[in-house]
Formats: C-alpha cells, structure tokens, sequence
C-alpha cells in the first residue's frame, strides 16, 4: 500500500488541477477592481458544472487523506 500512494497522490493531483481549471470563473477582471456590475448577480450551478464542482471536492478529500495516509505510513 505504501508504493502505490505516490502514484495515486500524483493521479488526484492532477485530477484536482483539471477540475480546479475547468471551472467557469465567476469573476471577471473587471469585477477585481470593483467595477463588475453582473458579479452581483446569482448563479446556480446546473448540469455538468455542478457534477465538476462536487468532483473537485471529492477528489481534494481523497487527495487531503491520502497525503495524511502516506504521511502516517511513511514511518
């Protein structure tokens, strides 16, 4: 078990990077400087950008408790 715990950190790390990047940004450049007026609106998630946005959490859970495993095997 203790092998192949890098192997998978590496696969949820790079899972957690695709699906930070595919998410749609909600700000924009103007809305950083205090300027976006359609910041304020609401926005619910539907469809695939809700899975993508549950898929990000699980997979930073499983990558968070997969470090701390590694980090209490590794002894």
């Amino acid at each position: 078990m203790v092998q192949i715990l890098p192997y998978i950190q590496i696969i949820l790390s790079l899972l957690l990077i695709g699906g930070v990047l595919l998410q749609q940004s909600e700000a924009g450049l103007g809305s950083a400087f205090g300027s976006g007026s359609e910041s304020s609106m609401h926005h619910t998630r539907r469809g695939f950008e809700k899975f993508l946005f549950y898929f990000t959490i699980l997979v930073s859970i499983l990558f968070a408790v997969t470090a701390f495993m590694n980090l209490l095997f590794s002894r």
